[in-house]
């Protein structure tokens, strides 16, 4: 009986850790103020400067390019998200099969931060 009252105890410590290291996995997502939104803008800054900043430059603008200064792109995800994936004018290729929908997301939190008001 014994035995077994002790693989209880090391089964409840062991989902008592994995509790912990699950909390602090979340924790870790979100910035030190504990705030997801502003974690998905630094993940979306962070896959803008890889995958959009050459184009798009580094401010979200690329004077003298036919790309479009990016802080004045309208409040409506849904068309950002299919110009993302789909591409646009057979000038900007599609993203679909190389960015998840977490970081078109990402990418929309941190367009939509610095847009001009």
């Amino acid at each position: 009986m014994r035995d077994t009252s002790h693989k209880t105890v090391a089964v409840i410590a062991t989902v008592a850790v994995l509790t912990v290291a699950l909390a602090a996995t979340v924790r870790a997502a979100d910035d030190s103020n504990g705030n997801p939104l502003q974690a998905q803008i630094d993940h979306g800054k962070s896959t803008y400067a890889e995958k959009c900043s050459h184009c798009h430059g580094p401010n979200l603008m690329n004077s003298g390019t036919i790309t479009p200064d990016l802080r004045a792109f309208p409040d409506d995800k849904t068309r950002f998200v299919t110009t993302v994936k789909n591409g646009k004018n057979n000038r900007m290729p599609p993203w679909g099969d190389i960015l998840d929908d977490d970081q078109i997301g990402d990418l929309w939190a941190f367009i939509s931060s610095r847009r001009k008001p």
